[in-house]
């Protein structure tokens, strides 16, 4: 059957086991998406205002479970109704805990997303947060190592809070930044013998490895236990930002003995935007004496609310939490979690590679018939080496017409200039018919931004016969 075919589609569809799970998320509708206001009732439905958009967004943005709702309207009516007491008080008919262990309750949870225990994970605070919290523990200069370790094209957040970590210990980012870098301009991914000849070059003077598990701009997966045992083997601290990895892939980091880990919630945990984030520390460094910036929700329960200015660190990762954590947030996440325990990470990544491997063979099938010049895939082609996330490279000057296409007709990804556009399809709500409305789409959205391009002068055109290398049509 050919795998352009809507038959196709449909038919994976049909035999997918988690097919149901896409019905535990709303998915917003082509006319959703173009409404300019949050309610449009009395008025007629298009067909546009019911059929569902083609969201493949999850790495920027998870669309919002439906438990979401039923949770927060307990939280809200918890609050109305109990006020104060809601930090304590059983509630019978209640989905949710007592607010005094919110962070508690989910702790189990998030620690089998990462591979990690309870007292191994904390839910906390946010992502960048979360970095300057474990370096404070984690980053120890000396005379001799204080250099950090980082990829290049780090996310910008990473990069700030790491440039500021080395000013705050006297040190100059220019002389103490490690950055590894690709080593053909043209292709942005790392090897993993790159990753560790880099490692090995500035052994001596390294204090700490700071790595994404999975690169944002390319979607490239790193081999974390073996990256991790080499850099310990040379007597380097290791973390990893999970950012694009928690919810995406499978995470076994106690066992790969991480030293600390870092995490967002509102990409695949869905969780919401700018919601809590994560902090894993290893067992083997979580116990009271180990320095950090200490705050009151890190003190133990028994002696919390004593006001006595006597800190007693929890033991554990929860021991580094700050201020007691946002209700609203981990109302959501208590919702993400409840909805991830429908499945497991194990079969959720069974249907990421299939659906991502659908997706890269369409795509290979468009550059095959253009001859490669519309795009191009920066995303590692082995689905060992990636998540749920194709980056395709455009050609120089399509990348607005592209975009304008995909938003017109309800097809949801995201941009890095000046060129990129990043595909994630979400195994927890995404479909094969998803992946093929966007290749369909895209493929159209391509002609009409190269069409549009050449009337503009934006791009290079075939002159058919000066020699000038142009990007060509795509069919």
């Amino acid at each position: 059957m050919d795998v352009f075919n809507d038959d196709y589609a449909e038919q994976q569809d049909s035999i997918d086991p988690l097919r149901e799970l896409r019905s535990h998320f709303h998915i917003p509708t082509r006319g959703q998406l173009k409404r300019t206001a949050l309610e449009s009732l009395g008025q007629p439905l298009t067909h546009s205002d019911i059929e569902p958009s083609t969201y493949l967004c999850g790495n920027s943005l998870g669309l919002q479970p439906k438990l979401v709702t039923k949770y927060t309207a307990a939280y809200h009516e918890t609050w109305a109704t109990k006020g104060v007491y809601g930090h304590f008080k059983e509630i019978d008919d209640s989905p949710l805990v007592p607010w005094l262990h919110v962070d508690d309750d989910v702790a189990e949870d998030m620690g089998n997303l990462i591979g990690g225990s309870k007292s191994e994970t904390a839910v906390m605070q946010t992502l960048t947060a979360n970095i300057h919290l474990a370096l404070a523990s984690f980053y120890r200069p000396t005379k001799d190592r204080y250099k950090i370790i980082i990829e290049g094209k780090a996310f910008p957040s990473d990069h700030y809070a790491i440039e500021s970590q080395l000013r705050q210990h006297g040190h100059d980012p220019a002389t103490s930044l490690i950055t590894i870098d690709p080593t053909c301009p043209t292709q942005p991914t790392l090897t993993t013998s790159h990753i560790l000849s880099v490692i090995d070059e500035h052994a001596s003077s390294t204090a700490v490895l700071h790595l994404p598990a999975i690169q944002f701009y390319t979607g490239q997966l790193f081999d974390i236990p073996r990256i991790t045992a080499h850099a310990h083997a040379a007597g380097i601290v290791v973390g990893w930002d999970l950012a694009h990895a928690v919810g995406n892939v499978p995470l076994s980091l106690h066992s790969w003995n991480v030293d600390y880990a870092v995490w967002c919630s509102y990409k695949y945990l869905n969780c919401g935007p700018g919601s809590i984030g994560g902090l894993f520390v290893h067992e083997r460094h979580a116990t009271p004496n180990t320095p950090r910036l200490a705050g009151w929700w890190g003190s133990s329960k028994t002696s919390r609310f004593a006001m006595t200015n006597s800190f007693e660190a929890i033991p554990g990762a929860a021991g580094w939490q700050l201020s007691n954590p946002s209700v609203a947030d981990l109302t959501a996440m208590r919702a993400s979690l409840d909805t991830f325990k429908l499945t497991s990470m194990k079969a959720l990544r069974e249907k990421s590679v299939k659906l991502t491997q659908y997706l890269q063979n369409l795509l290979v099938r468009l550059i095959d018939d253009d001859g490669g010049r519309a795009f191009e895939i920066i995303t590692p082609l082995d689905p060992g080496q990636r998540g749920a996330q194709l980056s395709l490279r455009l050609a120089p000057g399509l990348l607005d017409g592209v975009m304008k296409v995909l938003e017109e007709e309800g097809v949801v990804v995201d941009e890095r200039r000046p060129d990129v556009i990043r595909v994630a399809p979400a195994p927890l709500y995404n479909t094969f018919k998803d992946v093929l409305r966007f290749v369909e789409v895209f493929e159209v959205a391509c002609r009409k931004a190269r069409e549009g391009d050449g009337k503009k002068g934006g791009a290079v055109i075939v002159d058919g016969g000066k020699g000038e290398k142009g990007w060509g049509n795509i069919k």
